[in-house]
């Protein structure tokens, strides 16, 4: 199937009972048996539940491989990534991340033995030169929330796999979606999505979602997940599935919305630095085009004024998009995340970085483009 074809059917089968097109929601906590040990496939819903089952399946046909798992929030699927490693083992990450994941890094890993380097995945020599024998993971986010850089994944997985071909590699895939990007297919071995963001799409659900091809490391996972309980319910998965559905005409809107707000943003002269790598002059254009088949609905800039005041004006006038937390819904947000996402890093570690109170982030949604920078217009104009 090709894309379009399988955000509807991919992984799925009708409802054997009754024929439903969609999958029910067994909205259930334990199955009958009819001897002990002896089940349908389902003992515990722990362990699997038939609407997750239908959508972990959806899950590995978008990200075009063989496992996925829903788990109930993506710092959950993060967590049991790491969950993996042992004390004494290093990871590499980028030094542009969700504050959400540095947070966990940092303030719950580090205590439990694990080291982690953050290094600006820009450059591939960067990720290679901090590897190490203690090396163990690789963590991309690509494009980086918020400052939008790019990771080569297929010549990073290449490169450190040239050194040890036991690091795994990880990525975090939520603002390209598999409908732009598919790590799997370029050498990483895992792909993370905060699933909440644009494959629900619809801003009613929490989940996270890992996708993977090796058939052991799946069972690795599945057991930490299975153990731990970070599942995700049988409404949300629901929820989720439907969502995915539509995910590619989403994403096409999406695209085309966030082109257009990166063109004005770049042309008015009350902005500063606009970070969106569908320009030529991005530092890493080349290898988004490479890698992406669009560049995704989030665009990152700054004001000309670049003081805390001039950006808190900005954001409290908005009337279409609104301040909020999360992205990727169909509805377009705007977010501070020195003050909100980020806020968890450290200010010294965020200004080194370029979070700074200036920076301002959209996720622009699929209401009618002009509307949207007749908003932004009015906005810069107060």
């Amino acid at each position: 199937m090709n894309f379009n074809t399988k955000t509807i059917h991919g992984g799925q089968k009708h409802e054997e009972a009754t024929g439903s097109v969609m999958p029910p929601i067994f909205q259930t906590s334990t199955y009958a048996q009819s001897s002990p040990g002896q089940h349908k496939g389902y003992e515990y819903s722990r362990a699997a539940n038939p609407t997750r089952t239908a959508l972990e399946n959806n899950f590995a046909a978008i990200e075009n491989c063989t496992h996925g798992f829903a788990f109930s929030s993506g710092l959950s699927a993060i967590d049991c990534v790491l969950k993996m490693l042992s004390s004494g083992d290093e990871v590499i990450a980028g030094d542009d991340l969700y504050g959400g994941t540095y947070r966990m890094f940092t303030r719950m890993f580090e205590k439990y033995g694990l080291n982690f380097q953050f290094v600006d995945t820009n450059e591939v020599t960067n990720v290679t030169n901090a590897v190490s024998q203690s090396t163990k993971l690789v963590w991309l986010e690509t494009p980086t929330n918020p400052l939008m850089k790019i990771a080569d994944i297929e010549k990073i997985s290449e490169a450190v796999k040239a050194k040890d071909p036991n690091i795994l590699i990880a990525v975090d895939n939520t603002f390209a979606t598999p409908y732009l990007q598919q790590p799997l297919n370029l050498g990483a071995d895992i792909v993370m999505h905060s699933a909440t963001k644009y494959l629900g799409g619809h801003s009613d659900l929490v989940m996270g979602a890992l996708m993977v091809k090796d058939k052991n490391l799946a069972e690795k996972l599945h057991f930490i997940q299975f153990a731990g309980g970070a599942i995700a319910g049988p409404m949300d998965a629901f929820l989720a599935l439907r969502g995915i559905k539509t995910l590619h005409v989403r994403m096409q809107r999406h695209c085309e919305n966030g082109r257009a707000i990166a063109e004005f943003l770049k042309n008015h002269h009350k902005v500063g630095e606009v970070y969106y790598p569908g320009f030529k002059d991005h530092p890493n254009h080349k290898v988004a085009k490479k890698q992406m088949r669009d560049f995704g609905g989030m665009v990152s800039f700054r004001l000309s004024d670049k003081s805390r005041e001039a950006a808190f004006k900005f954001l409290e006038n908005t009337r279409v998009f609104t301040l909020a937390e999360s992205l990727g819904g169909v509805e377009s947000l705007v977010n501070h995340p020195a003050t909100m996402t980020h806020a968890s890093i450290p200010e010294t570690e965020r200004i080194k970085i370029g979070v700074t109170d200036s920076l301002i982030r959209l996720s622009v949604g699929i209401e009618d483009i002009n509307d949207l920078i007749d908003d932004l217009r009015r906005t810069l104009t107060l």
